[in-house]
């Protein structure tokens, strides 16, 4: 089966929210939405999951009103932030420079808190297999974030540095994954169908 991953596109800014932040996408992520569906709409797709979280859902809208379809909720690919009141899109932190843009430089892992990392991409690996082992010979595309993206790779490769692999919003990556379970990158973070709506992710 082939698997596309995408991230979603570029949200607002939340800090301090009443409860979970769960930002919206920015103008610029609904054209990177909109850049996406261009993108992927001529494929035959079977299946569209999400993670639950808004940037997510609202990045897949465009593709599956194009497609007639509904995506499936997957909780377990919500991103490692699920929990949090803030979201500060990371070329905002880089650009402001501040002390909390060098502690991420210092230690990237602070930028989660005590989230236990290992057992997010131990999640997050589970939940891609499950998609992968239910749609044998389909093309699903599935709705996430960074670090969802960036743990599978890293998990799929046995590689050691998760913040090795990047990808950017609204970027793009496939997997080919067989019966037998051989899983093979075909493309990692694709953003040329982007154009003038690229961000670059620091």
């Amino acid at each position: 089966m082939e698997l596309i991953i995408v991230r979603h596109g570029r949200p607002v800014r939340i800090e301090g929210a009443d409860g979970i932040a769960d930002p919206e996408l920015a103008p610029i992520g609904l054209k990177q939405a909109e850049a996406v569906a261009d993108y992927l709409q001529d494929l035959s797709i079977d299946l569209v999951v999400s993670s639950p979280l808004l940037r997510a859902r609202q990045t897949a809208a465009p593709l599956l009103k194009r497609l007639g379809l509904e995506a499936q909720i997957v909780p377990d690919l919500a991103e490692i932030d699920r929990d949090s009141d803030t979201y500060v899109p990371m070329e905002e932190l880089k650009n402001s420079g501040g002390e909390e843009w060098q502690s991420i430089i210092a230690d990237p892992d602070s930028m989660h808190g005590d989230v236990d990392i290992d057992a997010f991409a131990d999640t997050v690996h589970a939940a891609f297999e499950n998609i992968i082992e239910e749609n044998p010979g389909k093309t699903v595309v599935a709705f996430c974030h960074a670090m969802v993206t960036m743990c599978f790779l890293q998990k799929m490769l046995g590689y050691g540095d998760k913040y090795g692999i990047r990808v950017d919003y609204a970027s793009i990556t496939r997997v080919q994954a067989s019966r037998n379970g051989a899983r093979s990158i075909r493309s990692a973070n694709e953003t040329m169908h982007l154009g003038e709506h690229f961000i670059l992710s620091p």
